[in-house]
């Protein structure tokens, strides 16, 4: 299967459009739980408080590639998940791709650096999980 990949430039749009979201996202996730819970600077709530978030992030991400494939970033940049074989992506395998992603951006982003020495231009978690990123229509190359 053919795929047409987004370049670089655009995967590095798409991260920090999506890093600008889930900024906004999450400053109400916390509002929320600070309001419900209070001060969540230490103890039990601290760690609640980012667990929350993981999981309100895990959340966005998971039902986005489910339902589309596609973030609201990736929606305007005109990127999209698709698995190599072409069939649909199950829940559980999103489910994995976040958590890879997360591991892969608490070690220093390593995940999506790798992209920049992938010959497909690839994050490591798609590598390992059988995804790719895709062109849409309609969309040039950066």
């Amino acid at each position: 299967m053919l795929i047409k990949r987004p370049g670089l430039l655009r995967q590095m749009a798409v991260f920090l459009y999506d890093g600008l979201l889930m900024l906004a996202l999450l400053g109400f996730a916390t509002f929320i739980f600070v309001w419900l819970f209070g001060d969540a600077t230490q103890g039990w709530a601290h760690l609640a408080l980012q667990i929350e978030l993981w999981l309100v992030a895990g959340v966005y991400f998971v039902y986005s590639w489910y339902r589309s494939g596609q973030t609201l970033a990736m929606k305007t940049w005109r990127v999209q998940l698709v698995r190599v074989d072409g069939s649909q992506a199950t829940i559980a395998a999103l489910i994995q791709r976040y958590v890879l992603a997360s591991v892969g951006l608490i070690f220093f982003a390593a995940g999506f650096i790798w992209a920049w020495i992938d010959r497909e231009h690839c994050s490591l978690h798609d590598r390992l999980l059988g995804f790719r990123l895709r062109l849409n229509q309609g969309a040039s190359d950066d």
